[in-house]
């Protein structure tokens, strides 16, 4: 048995039930095993640009992500070692000057829409997860998250919804699940399947 990380990517659609898994992960094992990096964080800072075209951005495309500084912070945890990950302000679009410092761990999530689009980033995992959600239920939990914890408006969500979310799903999201080795119906309500993987997980912990 060696010390390097096991490394665990879940993607799928927004509002899908992502972190509700990556979550139910860092029950289960604790803390002290587990940790999450959220694909979220790593958006691309907008501070250069006026506040009223950072809201023009597409932030359902590859494009939005800092993919170089995402790769380059999981590369770090699989070395063992520490980082500094970013926060992000949603409702202004920057990222804040102050970080989250992250220790290496045993199993390492890295959970987002489009973990399973890079194909650098998808070589690197172990497990390879996308959740797959109707998207009626997709939409109105990603309604209800970006009202209560992202300050937006009704109008404004729908809006974002129709205009690229919609069609960014479509085009990189949903192909991705082809690259998956579980795809997981009803994202975190699925018991049998979360207690499948971590049978999964268990077994590659012995084994690694």
């Amino acid at each position: 048995m060696n010390d390097k990380p096991i490394l665990i990517g879940i993607a799928g659609g927004t509002g899908s039930g992502k972190t509700t898994i990556a979550n139910a992960l860092v029950r289960e094992y604790g803390e002290g095993e587990v940790v999450i990096l959220e694909q979220d964080a790593y958006y691309r800072n907008l501070i250069h640009l006026p506040p009223e075209e950072r809201h023009k951005v597409n932030f359902d495309h590859p494009d939005s992500i800092d993919i170089e500084l995402f790769l380059a912070q999981v590369t770090d945890l699989l070395h063992g070692r520490p980082i500094e990950k970013p926060r992000y302000d949603f409702a202004t679009h920057i990222r804040l000057p102050e970080t989250t410092p992250i220790q290496p761990h045993r199993v390492v999530v890295v959970e987002g829409i489009l973990v399973l689009h890079w194909p650098r980033l998808r070589n690197l995992l172990d497990i390879k997860i996308y959740v797959e959600t109707p998207a009626d239920i997709r939409f109105i939990r990603r309604l209800q998250r970006d009202i209560d914890e992202r300050g937006r408006t009704t109008h404004s969500v729908i809006q974002q919804y129709l205009n690229t979310v919609r069609h960014m799903h479509e085009q990189f999201v949903e192909p991705s699940k082809f690259y998956a080795d579980i795809i997981i119906p009803e994202g975190g309500q699925n018991t049998v399947a979360i207690n499948l993987l971590r049978t999964k997980i268990d077994y590659t912990l012995r084994t690694e």
